[in-house]
């Protein structure tokens, strides 16, 4: 197979950066998000896992996939893939504006090194790393650090085709 990339952006900031899909590591996953694209939805700064955005996504593959190519510990640029209930997600102390029904998707975009998925609610919390980017991660680091201290309202996540 073909190497597949794909764009993220950070639409309102107009910044973008170029992922890998990692095919030979996630299959299923990253077939999952290859069908399902063109994909946008508010973006949220992480509370817990530190240097990471991320958008929530009703469930869009026919079959959730495993968890294949797990991390605790994701690096600048990984792409990760998390499935939650709503139920997981719907305690005030995440701060969604509208409760999740159903299964839903979390696209998570590490910016910055010293990352853990453990969150105080459930406990370590692996994610798929599906995608590594492998262009311009600096600009894209910069405008995320931008969205934590200057706010995230009113920013879309957009993942498509490259």
């Amino acid at each position: 197979m073909a190497d597949r990339f794909i764009e993220v952006s950070l639409d309102k900031r107009d910044v973008r950066c170029t992922a890998k899909l990692l095919d030979d590591r996630a299959p299923r996953t990253c077939a999952a998000v290859w069908d399902a694209l063109p994909l946008g939805s508010d973006v949220y700064h992480a509370k817990y896992a530190r240097n990471e955005i991320y958008a929530l996504f009703p469930a869009f593959a026919p079959q959730e996939p495993p968890l294949e190519n797990p991390t605790i510990t994701p690096i600048p640029g990984d792409l990760c893939y998390f499935t939650f209930t709503g139920t997981e997600l719907g305690t005030k102390s995440y701060g969604y504006e509208k409760d999740q029904q159903g299964t839903v998707v979390d696209l998570a975009l590490f910016y910055e090194r010293n990352n853990l998925l453990i969150n105080g609610d459930v406990g370590w919390v692996p994610g798929i790393v599906w995608g590594q980017v492998v262009e311009g991660l600096d600009r894209m680091a910069e405008a995320c650090q931008d969205l934590w201290r200057g706010g995230a309202l009113g920013e879309t996540l957009s993942f498509r085709r490259a």
